[in-house]
């Protein structure tokens, strides 16, 4: 290597750091937003609730106008009570009295049997809303309390603190449908909008019949 100058491709380098032009001074930029186009801290956890057989998980703080997105990680949910409950969420509009709001809604479910005998992908009637109703929405059902049993999934609410449009938000959950005859594993895929165009700041979820007997609700802000 003459003159200690090496080639790479052809191109005549002096030290290694010269190789895609990365030096000390912008080394670090590889892992940063200017890298990716993505800040490093875009999810924040804002709160992290758990569930003790509570009849409701009910966050009434943290919403507001900080964030333009609201984020629910949902881990291993597990209902006290068999009879298939659902689990199901509601809102409450800036200075309301309860968690009533209407909800416009649909709701996809996709299945398939442990014994790989049935699938599908099906809407289902049973499960939506429409803004008459004033009802928790459905995020997942058919749970049983069986001990190795629960759901899993993520839920998110766009531009809650607007006081002009209504609140949309989407839904993913993954978990065991319990049915005696064949074990269904199936994902639920939901969508819809909150008819309000007053600020949400309080959210609950609880199932339909019994409590919430164990799991973890975590509250994210996606930053602007």
């Amino acid at each position: 290597m003459a003159n200690n100058v090496e080639k790479l491709n052809g191109i005549a380098i002096t030290s290694i750091e010269e190789v895609n032009g990365i030096t000390d001074d912008n080394l670090e930029a590889l892992n940063g937003e200017e890298f990716t186009g993505i800040p490093p801290d875009s999810l924040v956890l804002i709160s992290t609730h758990t569930a003790s057989s509570s009849a409701t998980l009910d966050i009434t703080s943290g919403i507001d106008s900080t964030y333009d997105i609201y984020e629910f990680h949902f881990i291993n949910i597990h209902p006290s009570g068999t009879g298939l409950p659902y689990l199901g969420f509601q809102v409450n509009a800036d200075g309301g009295s309860g968690f009533d709001e209407p909800i416009q809604s649909s709701y996809i479910i996709a299945q398939h049997t442990e014994s790989n005998s049935t699938s599908g992908l099906s809407y289902s009637t049973g499960e939506d809303q429409d803004v008459s109703d004033l009802e928790y929405q459905e995020l997942f059902h058919g749970m049983d309390d069986e001990n190795d049993e629960s759901v899993n999934g993520i839920l998110k609410l766009y531009a809650p603190s607007s006081g002009t449009y209504v609140k949309h938000y989407v839904s993913r959950f993954n978990g065991p449908h319990h049915n005696v005859s064949a074990g269904y594993q199936m994902e639920t895929f939901g969508a819809g909008y909150i008819s309000t165009g007053t600020a949400i700041d309080e959210i609950s979820f609880k199932m339909s019949a019994g409590n919430i007997d164990a799991g973890t609700i975590k509250m994210y802000g996606i930053t602007k």
